[in-house]
């Protein structure tokens, strides 16, 4: 890591005492129809007040004891153990592949499988991967190689009602002829490695471009996935739902006629590499991704997105994702937790909530040496970060982008290449976005309480002007400039007055326009 003797010694020096954490619920500010009210430099007055009206205490976090090898293990013990029911037959009406047949799709397989598309489907009972083996009983469509590991060059359906196992167990998916896995019911990889297999290279399916196939695979509406203590590696291209590892629910088309439930997930103690997207997941609920290893995957490592919610992430190293963020939850990604990851050296941002993603808890995550921001909220209201480590990212510490109420506790953001905390309102016209479902506000609010922000190259802390911004027991020192902390715009006209109340008086400070639109205080916890 670079600068590290100086890492060393702020860090030494400032961060023994750091509180727990817990979910901050706050009220929005503004319905979407309303327009968010733009405020001047004159607009603002300063008010004083006690400590209690912005610190919080310390609550505490998910219990996380059942996601453990006897957790996963007493799920599967659970499953009916009737005799499995394996079948090779032609794709078409098999609701696990209708998103791979239709709209032209099917050609893909056609032409690798030089026929009529066919899978191997496993129909019902609880199947072993040896159960499939035997029961296929074609080396065309599954081989036992000499190692031991098994290559399919099929796609692999396990369907509703059916529990396929794969324990202990090697799984090639032949790129050459189209192989994936897609879970419609329980799919349980213990102990296991599944990887993406470039049979004419007789080695891993390595990436080379986003449009170029490689298997994948895909839990669907209605599943449950478990792994635990494997490895899923080479997987993933730019086509919907094939994007690697995914967790999706069907189409709202495909849903009014299946009525399946939300998928879930639980991955436990794994690795995950040189995959497309490293984990992706639509319109899921109660997702366990606990103590993993996400690297050197490519366009992200972890990426919740869509309405998913009640989502647990924690205590997992992500790192050296090539093009973009470490750990992203985007569009709508509600009521979630994001806690003790260790997010470095990413393309991108180290951790992002994106697009209205409300209601979460990002806590207690080290985050360094990224090539974006450590952690960045984008047009993402009412979530809490809390005792967050933020070290020599390239670019601020923390981004609070075109969001209101959100909580800053006990952070310690350091070496960051522009500012400790930055409170950005950015005019997104012109992106390409879809306004009406990806609407915003050009509006920032935050409290900043404890936490230090120290040597960050353009300061600790800067915010256009906010709708408010309340700040208590916030440590500056050891600014990276030779001439000290100088805050600029609304900040900078209070700067003497902030100071005074923040390190003599010991109070808390609230900056906030005098004007008649501006919004009335809430208080994170509320």
């Amino acid at each position: 890591m670079k600068h590290s003797w100086v890492l060393t010694l702020i860090i030494t020096a400032l961060a023994a005492g750091l509180p727990g954490a817990n979910a901050a619920r706050v009220s929005p500010e503004l319905e979407p129809s309303e327009p968010a009210p733009q405020f001047e430099l004159g607009d603002y007055d300063i008010e004083l007040a006690s400590s209690e009206t912005v610190t919080k205490p310390d609550p505490a976090f998910p219990d996380m004891s059942q996601y453990t090898r006897g957790g996963v293990e007493a799920r599967l013990s659970a499953r009916s153990s009737k005799q499995p029911n394996v079948s090779v037959e032609r794709i078409s009406g098999v609701s696990a592949l209708g998103d791979f047949v239709d709209e032209g799709r099917a050609r893909e397989w056609v032409i690798r499988q030089f026929s009529h598309p066919q899978a191997i489907l496993v129909n019902g009972g609880k199947a072993t991967l040896e159960d499939v083996f035997r029961q296929v009983d074609d080396d065309r469509y599954m081989e036992r190689n000499k190692d031991g590991s098994y290559i399919i060059r099929l796609p692999l359906v396990v369907r509703p009602g059916a529990t396929l196992e794969i324990r202990g167990e090697t799984l090639r998916l032949s790129e050459e002829r189209g192989a994936f896995i897609a879970n419609d019911s329980w799919l349980f990889v213990i102990d296991s490695t599944i990887i993406g297999w470039r049979e004419k290279a007789n080695g891993p399916a390595v990436y080379q471009s986003k449009s170029s196939f490689r298997p994948f695979f895909v839990g669907w509406g209605g599943s449950e996935t478990f792994v635990l203590g494997s490895e899923f590696a080479n997987l993933g291209y730019n086509q919907s739902k094939s994007y690697g590892f995914s967790i999706a629910q069907y189409s709202k088309y495909d849903n009014k006629r299946l009525q399946r439930s939300a998928p879930h997930a639980w991955l436990i103690e794994s690795t995950f590499r040189d995959i497309y997207y490293g984990f992706y997941c639509y319109e899921a609920e109660d997702v366990a991704i606990v103590n993993n290893v996400y690297r050197d995957n490519i366009v992200y490592g972890i990426d919740p997105h869509d309405y998913s919610s009640n989502l647990l992430i924690a205590g997992n190293d992500v790192y050296g994702t090539k093009e973009k963020h470490g750990i992203i939850i985007s569009r709508q990604v509600n009521d979630s937790w994001i806690l003790n990851n260790h997010s470095y050296e990413n393309g991108l941002s180290g951790i992002v909530l994106d697009r209205q993603s409300r209601n979460n808890v990002v806590a207690n995550n080290v985050v360094h040496d990224n090539h974006g921001d450590g952690i960045g909220l984008y047009e993402s209201p009412d979530n809490l970060l809390w005792g967050n480590r933020l070290v020599n990212n390239l670019r601020n510490g923390i981004r609070v982008r075109n969001s209101t109420n959100v909580g800053v506790y006990h952070n310690i953001a350091a070496l960051n290449g522009t500012f400790g905390v930055l409170g950005q309102i950015k005019d997104l016209a012109g992106t390409g976005r879809d306004f009406e479902e990806d609407f915003y506000h050009q509006a920032v609010s935050m409290t900043v309480v404890g936490g230090k922000l120290a040597s960050n190259a353009s300061g600790p802390l800067s915010t256009d002007n906010p709708q408010y911004i309340e700040l208590y027991d916030v440590d500056m020192r050891f600014p990276r400039s030779d001439v000290g902390i100088h805050f600029d715009g609304v900040l900078g006209v209070y700067q003497t007055e902030i100071f005074d109340a923040l390190l003599n008086d010991e109070r808390a400070v609230r900056l906030q326009p005098t004007t008649v639109n501006a919004p009335q205080r809430t208080v994170a916890g509320d």
